[in-house]
């Protein structure tokens, strides 16, 4: 079988591209957060980062160079933190809650510092109790002071 120069070209390029242009991007995501002195749950619509970055089997890492091995996940690039009130708790309780927000991703090595670097394997993100929407994607950015419970946030 004899391939063309223009076809070997092509799927260089791919495979070039393919690295780089990987789909690891801010991804909305509903969070469910509830404290057991509480009478609601919060739902905080964010952005966390999801998506697919390349990377290389290591079930022959005896065979391979170090630097051929890469095991890369769609991680925070750039994050903010803001704090949400989450209604309905009595006085001696703390009602905030504080939670990342993804700015921007990359492809990387998974820090275990502020990323869960395993899957879920259960659903743990649902409420129990009454739940109230904080919609982050309808706030202005740098209006988080001017609004009222439950969406009470600061950036950080």
């Amino acid at each position: 079988m004899h391939m063309s120069p223009f076809f070997v070209m092509s799927l260089l390029l791919g495979l070039v591209c393919g690295q780089t242009a990987s789909l690891c991007a801010p991804s909305e995501y509903t969070i469910h957060v509830e404290k057991r002195e509480c009478a609601y749950c919060l739902a905080i619509n964010t952005t966390i980062c999801a998506g697919f970055c390349m990377t290389r089997d290591s079930n022959g890492k005896k065979l391979l160079l170090k630097s051929a091995l890469s095991q890369n996940v769609c991680t925070y690039k750039e994050m903010q933190y803001r704090t949400a009130l989450i209604p309905g708790c009595p006085h001696h309780t703390a009602p905030y809650y504080s939670y990342p927000v993804a700015v921007s991703c990359k492809c990387g090595k998974c820090n275990t510092d502020y990323s869960d670097c395993v899957r879920e394997r259960l659903r743990t993100n649902y409420c129990t109790k009454p739940q109230k929407l904080c919609n982050l994607s309808t706030i202005p950015p740098g209006a988080e002071g001017e609004l009222s419970p439950p969406c009470v946030l600061n950036s950080h």
